[in-house]
C-alpha cells in the first residue's frame, strides 16, 4: 500500500524537478557535450548537418560496420531466435532501450505501443529533459516489475 503512494509522489518530485531545472540542465548538457566533441546543436538542422558531414567523410567505416554488422545479425536471429522472443529478452531489451534511447520513445515502439512512442517523440521536441526523466522512470519500472507483469504492461 505505501509503495503505492510513494511511486506517484516520486513520480511526481522528478517531473516537477525536470520542468523546473530542465533547462537550465538542458543547456549545461548541451554545453557540455559542445565541450567534449567540439560540436555546437543550436536546433534540429545543426543535427543533421553533423550527422551528414559525418557520414561524407566517413562512408568507408560505415559500409565497413554495415558489412560485419549484417552477417551477425543473421547469424543472432538464426541461432538465437528463441530465446529472444521471451519475455525476460524483451524486458531486458526495453530496459536498455529506455536508458539509451528512451528520449526518442524507441522502448514505446519496441513495446508495440505506437502512441506512447509518438508522445516521447512530441514531448523531445518540446521539452527534452521531461521526455528524457520520463525515461528513465519507465526504465526503473521495467527494471523491478516481475515476469509475470511485464506482458501486462504491454498493449
Amino acid at each position: 500500500m505505501l509503495q503505492k503512494i510513494i511511486l506517484p509522489i516520486a513520480v511526481f518530485l522528478i517531473v516537477l524537478a525536470a520542468l523546473t531545472f530542465g533547462q537550465t540542465i538542458g543547456h549545461a548538457a548541451l554545453q557540455w557535450f559542445s565541450y567534449l566533441t567540439g560540436i555546437t546543436i543550436h536546433n534540429f538542422s545543426d543535427i543533421y548537418y553533423t550527422l551528414r558531414y559525418y557520414v561524407v567523410s566517413h562512408s568507408s567505416k560505415i559500409i565497413i560496420a554495415l558489412i560485419i554488422t549484417v552477417p551477425i545479425s543473421i547469424w543472432l536471429a538464426r541461432n538465437k531466435g528463441e530465446s529472444m522472443l521471451k519475455y525476460t529478452s524483451q524486458r531486458k531489451i526495453a530496459v536498455v532501450l529506455a536508458i539509451f534511447l528512451g528520449w526518442l520513445g524507441a522502448h514505446r515502439f519496441y513495446l508495440g505501443q505506437i502512441g506512447w512512442g509518438v508522445v516521447y517523440l512530441v514531448l523531445f521536441y518540446l521539452f527534452t529533459p521531461l521526455v528524457i526523466v520520463l525515461s528513465l522512470i519507465d526504465a526503473v519500472r521495467y527494471l523491478f516489475m516481475s515476469d509475470d507483469d511485464f506482458p501486462r504492461a504491454k498493449p
